[in-house]
């Protein structure tokens, strides 16, 4: 069985959580609670280029909150 997380071919969803954490999700997959959808349906690659863009500093909101007291 293929990862679907490996298929360039399928379409997939850029998810964030309240942490502002994100996850490439194939977009057959239910999102998993504390997760919502930030874009897609897309191609894969141009979720990863999104993610790359966007989330930049890759520590959970709380650790930077923090970095700034």
């Amino acid at each position: 069985m293929q990862n679907p997380f490996d298929d360039s071919d399928a379409r997939f969803l850029v998810l964030v959580n309240d942490q502002d954490q994100h996850s490439l999700w194939p977009g057959f997959v239910s999102v998993p609670a504390g997760w919502v959808v930030l874009h897609g349906p897309d191609d894969r690659q141009v979720c990863l280029d999104y993610i790359e863009r966007n989330w930049t500093d890759m520590r959970p909101r709380r650790v930077r909150e923090l970095d700034r007291v």
